[in-house]
Order: C-alpha cells, then structure tokens, then sequence
C-alpha cells in the first residue's frame, strides 16, 4: 500500500508549466477548483493512447483539465468543452490562447451538458472527460457511453469524492451518486474500468467492442 509520501510522489511526478499553474490560479479565484497534476497528467496519457481526435469535456472549468487533453490529442484533433459559466469558459479560452492552440482545435459550448450531449454524434468520440455536477454523473455514463466509439474512454474526475466514498456511513447526495457511479461502471458490460487514486480519484474505463 502506497504512503501518503508516495502517493505524493505520484500527484507531481509530471509537473505543471507555468501556463497550467497560471490557469489553476485563476481556477481557484472563480471557485472552479482544476483537477490535480497527476489526473492532468493522467488525462494526457489516455489521449495519447486513445489516438484522440475527438474528445468531449463536460465542465470546461478555466481549461486545466482541456490543456491536458489538448497536449494528448492528435494535431488535428477538436475538443469539444461544455459549461454552464460563460466566465469559465473566457477564462478557459484564455488558458488555451496562451498555450497556443487556435480556435479551429476548440469548440466551448455553453449550457447544461444533459442539454447538450443529447446533440452530439453517436459514436463519434474517442475520450470522455466529465467533471461537473455529481448528482448527474449516471446520466454522463449513459451519454458516454452512447458518444463513445469501440475502444474509446471514459473518465470521471473526483471519484473518490473527498475520501467519502470509501465511507459507506457517508450518504449525503454527491457522495451517493459518485458511489453508485463506481458501481454502474464496474458491472457495465460494455465497459472495462480502473480506478486511480490520483488526486481526488479518476475513474476511467474502456468502451469494449460488441461481442
């Protein structure tokens, strides 16, 4: 079992530059608290893997976690981000001038993502990326599910939901819904899934071919 030391370690083994720290920062002033480096850097591993080209991000925040897919992503590839605060996503598009990805490779959509996934193209997706509204995280699997192609991924940032989910005397509703999630994903056939403890927990699984 890793010590709090190592797992430490883990969060920063793949550091933030300085445009990633800014945007944290400007992050944190909104109270849109951005994922911790080692999910980041998680986040950019499975783009990369995944061959990304089309990746959808439900919670733009202030473009921390987009940053991270962005680097994954093939060169051509398009993020798709959606929020339901024009003021994250001015200062997430900030973040992503900056690092110097155009306009062509960023699509910011506004609104409530039960709102907008339902528009977005079966199966035309190879990575996932949710980190809103807890209460709405199983309908966000079932959407993923739909959007994502055989052999792309899925991932949930604050799956362990505050050491909380772990608890089973825990029941308030955020920490219920992340809970069930866990379970949902777990017994989904169509899934593989793996839990990471970084940072605040990722949920991640792989959408499986048909039989």
């Amino acid at each position: 079992m890793a010590t709090p030391a190592s797992l430490e370690y883990a969060e920063d083994f793949v550091p933030e530059d300085e445009i990633l720290q800014e945007a944290r920062r400007r992050g944190i002033e909104v109270g849109a608290t951005p994922l911790l480096p080692g999910c980041g850097a998680a986040l950019c591993f499975l783009a990369t893997v995944a061959g990304a080209r089309s990746v959808v991000e439900v919670g733009t925040g202030c473009g921390v976690s987009g940053l991270w897919l962005l680097r994954g992503m093939r060169p051509d590839g398009t993020l798709t981000s959606v929020d339901v605060e024009p003021e994250h996503q001015r200062m997430a598009r900030q973040t992503f001038a900056e690092a110097g990805y155009s306009g062509s490779r960023i699509r910011l959509i506004g609104g409530r993502a039960l709102d907008v996934l339902p528009r977005l193209a079966d199966g035309g997706y190879d990575l996932v990326f949710c980190d809103a509204a807890k209460q709405e995280y199983l309908d966000y699997l079932d959407e993923s599910i739909r959007l994502l192609r055989p052999g792309g991924v899925v991932a949930f940032a604050n799956a362990l939901w505050r050491d909380q989910v772990a608890d089973p005397t825990r029941r308030d509703p955020d920490t219920v819904a992340v809970r069930e999630l866990g379970r949902m994903v777990r017994e989904e056939e169509r899934l593989r899934p793996l839990m990471l403890p970084l940072g605040d927990g990722l949920l991640v699984a792989v959408k499986l071919p048909p039989a």
